[in-house]
């Protein structure tokens, strides 16, 4: 866990020339205001800026970064601040960048399918004025009611519909990119193909390391003319897990497939009481859509499916209000945990499907060896797990052990041919596992994309991409020998 250092002053000089550039009520300087930026959505590492800005227009966005450029002054823009992995962290010598009133959807256009949005925009707006059009946009992270756009770039946000969908860099069409000296690049097209490098595709989920979104064009996608969802209840973990290979096996890929443990599935329905069978070890929610033939005939071979790999139940909603219900129910799960436990720490990495009940049962395994409770929640589809570690901050030691359990799940999902992370970022949280994950020429190269891009490492600096002495440190108090291949390739 980082240790908050203590704001610097900002400099007089610095100061003046955004006061040219921003109205006052643009620029937050009192440390109680600060305050409310000095974490994200991971309280466990937080630090007070030196400043904060909210411009709201491009130019004083571009204007801002060529100052902080010319006093090499680190900037970390900053979203709704729901991330979850400490990725828009503040620096005690840094300026805050928001995004937050660059909130315009600039253009909708129905008969293109697309809609040309600012970074501050809601996910779930878009959807929302797309509706009358009879369109939506696909990625639908459970925090889409407050995340924004541009958040949900720089870490390739995903959700429950991602698996059909595709995640936030399937579905965006072009971004406007201002680098830390002011330089404006638009990166992709309306086009289905285009010449030279995917610079669009490598800033996606780049974390705020490589430039500042401004602007975005996303696809928006003809509203199913029909969703069904089945509930299915199992009596083993195992079988719900193994359930969801034989799912995509069988050819058919749902808009959404997830799963939920027992002590899961109990925490939400005591919470929203949507009919969630809180006698089960496990449970899938697994929705297809299309039109409507399709969807019957897709539902009935679901169905048989999942009893057919010991469901013990299979319920499929009546109606949407049921449908809706159920859907609640998942989305309510974070919130959930935080009824029953004084703390959760929500981590996120994914494994290939075929492994997902041997991960389950070594997370079990090391909750027993931390002696902490974890449920499980995830988008089954695609393998990205998100095990609540449920904690106590206030007893000595627990979060440390949270933290040390949370390493160990991570490095469980990298064991069994897995990634750190599936949608929420590595930011400051799983920088260590980096260190697993890629080897010291891959980082390196890494490190050279970044100069690439900013070559006086002034944007979100420390985050995501840890340097090689970081790793060698790590590795030899990990034990591991020198010159060693840190996840030995087959």
């Amino acid at each position: 866990m980082t240790r908050t250092k203590h704001a610097q002053t900002c400099d007089p000089v610095l100061l003046s020339v955004l006061q040219k550039i921003l109205p006052d009520d643009a620029i937050v300087t009192t440390e109680e205001e600060r305050r409310v930026y000095e974490c994200d959505g991971l309280p466990m590492f937080r630090q007070l800026p030196m400043l904060v800005v909210l411009p709201d227009t491009t130019g004083q966005v571009r204007e801002i970064l060529q100052l902080c450029h010319a006093h090499k002054v680190p900037v970390v823009a900053r979203g709704a601040g729901t991330g979850l992995s400490a990725g828009a962290t503040p620096l005690a010598d840094g300026i805050v960048l928001s995004l937050a009133r660059l909130n315009a959807i600039l253009d909708l256009d129905p008969q293109a399918c697309t809609a040309r949005v600012q970074p501050g925009v809601r996910n779930l707006a878009i959807s929302e004025a797309a509706d009358p059009h009879g369109l939506y946009y696909a990625p639908d992270p459970s925090s889409q009611i407050a995340c924004t756009i541009g958040g949900n770039v720089a870490e390739n946000s995903g959700g429950v519909h991602c698996l059909k969908y595709g995640l936030t860099v399937h579905n965006i069409l072009e971004i406007h990119l201002l680098l830390m000296d002011g330089t404006l690049l638009i990166l992709g097209s309306s086009a289905l193909d285009q010449a030279g490098y995917d610079l669009m595709a490598l800033t996606i989920g780049s974390e705020g390391l490589l430039g500042v979104g401004v602007e975005g064009v996303v696809k928006l996608l003809p509203k199913p003319v029909l969703a069904k969802v089945a509930m299915a209840a199992f009596d083993d973990v195992s079988k719900a897990a193994n359930a969801v290979g034989e799912i995509i096996a069988a050819g058919l890929i749902p808009a959404g497939l997830e799963m939920m443990d027992g002590p899961s599935i109990r925490a939400v329905e005591d919470y929203v009481r949507v009919g969630y069978p809180v006698e089960a070890a496990a449970m899938l929610l697994c929705e297809m859509d299309g039109n409507q033939v399709e969807v019957e005939s897709q539902m009935v071979r679901i169905e048989d499916l999942l009893k057919g790999c010991g469901a013990t139940s299979v319920k499929i909603a009546a109606d949407e209000a049921e449908r809706a219900k159920f859907w609640l129910g998942r989305k309510s799960a974070f919130p959930a945990a935080g009824r029953i436990s004084p703390d959760y720490y929500c981590m996120d990495g994914t494994v290939p499907r075929r492994k997902l009940a041997q991960v389950l049962e070594g997370t079990a395994q090391l909750a027993e060896e931390f002696q902490l409770t974890v449920t499980n929640i995830f988008h089954a589809g695609d393998g990205n797990l998100h095990p609540l570690i449920l904690f106590d901050a206030n007893k000595p030691g627990e979060l440390k052990r949270a933290e040390d359990l949370g390493a160990q799940i991570l490095l469980l999902c990298i064991e069994v041919g897995g990634t750190i992370t599936g949608e929420h970022g590595v930011g400051l949280e799983k920088i260590q596992q980096m260190c697993v994950q890629f080897n010291t020429e891959e980082l390196e190269q890494m490190h050279r994309v970044k100069e690439a891009f900013d070559p006086l490492q002034l944007l979100n600096p420390g985050k995501a991409v840890p340097r090689p002495r970081h790793c060698a440190e790590y590795r030899l108090a990990s034990g591991m020998k020198s010159g060693e291949d840190p996840h030995a390739k087959d």
